[in-house]
């Protein structure tokens, strides 16, 4: 799976919208979660927003918000209390000033537009890439292979490729 873009430039026409989603993602992932959180949700916000045609353009700022940040949340396992940080999804919407089910449907949206799954290396909270399986799954010679433990070559190529998120220390 490649990479996709971590920019968090958007059309000069979409800055409005998303400084106000980003204002509120950035205040509640600052009170309730961290800043890999708030960095990955102006990210998503930023790649929502170039989207043609974006469906920010409809709606209100907090519920985009709080979809991104649920999007997000169930890529990286938020609601599961082993996590750290964890929240529960209720409260996650409650600090958006929403209800859950609202939160849940606009989550959906955010992660269909962006094609998000669980453990996706492209969404995946940086801390996390070292333990999430996927981001270092690549094909060799038609196997499906973990690329650390592949030679460097191999590896290397494959970041170039960008298939992988780095390449790893060896030791």
């Amino acid at each position: 799976m490649p990479r996709v873009s971590k920019s968090e430039k958007v059309p000069e026409q979409m800055r409005p919208i998303f400084d106000a989603v980003v204002s509120l993602t950035d205040e509640v992932c600052k009170k309730h979660l961290n800043e890999e959180y708030a960095t990955l949700a102006r990210q998503a916000a930023a790649a929502f927003c170039r989207k043609r045609p974006s469906p920010l353009s409809h709606g209100k700022a907090n519920s985009w918000a709080c979809g991104i940040v649920y999007a997000l949340g169930a890529v990286n396992f938020l609601f599961d209390k082993s996590q750290d940080p964890h929240m529960n999804a209720t409260d996650l919407c409650n600090a958006f000033g929403l209800s859950a089910s609202t939160g849940a449907a606009k989550s959906k949206v955010v992660r269909d537009v962006l094609k998000m799954t669980q453990f996706d290396p492209n969404w995946c909270l940086p801390s996390k890439l070292d333990s999430n399986p996927v981001a270092w799954l690549i094909t060799v010679n038609g196997f499906m292979v973990d690329a650390r433990a592949m030679p460097l070559a191999i590896q290397e190529e494959a970041y170039r490729k960008g298939l992988i998120p780095y390449i790893p220390e060896r030791e």
